[in-house]
C-alpha cells in the first residue's frame, strides 16, 4: 500500500522562560509572543502570554519565572522560521509599569534541548528634552508593537540602550521535513533525548 506524502511539516516548541538578570531593577514580569512568516500557522498551544511578577532572592540577583512555553506550528517551507519576542516590564519610581527590555531569538533549528540567553535593550529618546520629559512624566519610549523587535525594517534608525538578559530553555521537535525535501543533515550528537520514529532530530533545514 502506498503511503501518502505529507503536505506540511511540523515544529513543536516546548520549554520555559526561565528568568532574567537586570541588576538595576526588581519586581519584573515578562510578556512573550511568536513572530513567523506567511507560510507558517500555529496548530496548538499559545502564541503569546505573560508571566507572573517576580522579585530577586536574598542569595541571588536573578529573577526566576520558570514560565512554560508550548506551541506547535505547521509550514510548507522554512522561510519565516518562528522567532520568540520577549518584553520585560516593571515599576518606575512613580509606580508606573514601564518597559525594561526588549529582545528576540529564533526558535532553534535543531531538535533536542537548547538554552538561549537573550540580550535585552530599550529605545532611547533622541533629544535631551525628550529624555527629561520622559523622566518627568514617567513615560519612557516604547514600541507600539513589540513584534517590531523581530523585524529589520526601521530598526536601524532607532537609538537603543542595552540592559539585562533573559534566559530561555527549549525542547524542539520537528516532523516530516525530510519527506518534504529539506536536507536536515545528521542527527545532533549532543541531543540526549531521542524522539520517536516520526519525530526526528533534524538540523537546520536547507531546500534541496
Amino acid at each position: 500500500m502506498a503511503t501518502s506524502n505529507p503536505s506540511v511539516f511540523l515544529l513543536t516548541v516546548n520549554g520555559q522562560i526561565e528568568g532574567a538578570n537586570f541588576p538595576e531593577y526588581d519586581n519584573l514580569y515578562c510578556k512573550y509572543c511568536f513572530v513567523y512568516g506567511h507560510d507558517w500557522a500555529p496548530t496548538s498551544g499559545l502564541e503569546e502570554g505573560i508571566t507572573q511578577i517576580t522579585c530577586k532572592g536574598q542569595s541571588s540577583h536573578k529573577l526566576i519565572w520558570n514560565f512554560p512555553l508550548e506551541t506547535t506550528f505547521k509550514s510548507t517551507n522554512p522561510f519565516g522560521w518562528p522567532q520568540l519576542v520577549v518584553s520585560v516590564y516593571g515599576p518606575d519610581v512613580f509606580g508606573n509599569d514601564v518597559v525594561r527590555g526588549y529582545g528576540a531569538t529564533h526558535i532553534p533549528f535543531t531538535s533536542g534541548q537548547h538554552k538561549r540567553t537573550i540580550p535585552m535593550f530599550v529605545p532611547e529618546p533622541t533629544w535631551r528634552l525628550q529624555k527629561f520629559t520622559s523622566w518627568l512624566l514617567g513615560r519612557r519610549p516604547e514600541y507600539t508593537d513589540p513584534k517590531v523587535v523581530a523585524q529589520g525594517e526601521g530598526r536601524e534608525v532607532t537609538r537603543v540602550h542595552s540592559q539585562g538578559f533573559v534566559t530561555i530553555s527549549f525542547h524542539i521537535l520537528t516532523k516530516d521535513m525530510k519527506k518534504l525535501g529539506y536536507d536536515t543533515g545528521a542527527s545532533s550528537p549532543v541531543n540526549t533525548h531521542s524522539a520517536t520514529s516520526d519525530w526526528s532530530t533534524e538540523e537546520q533545514p536547507s531546500n534541496t
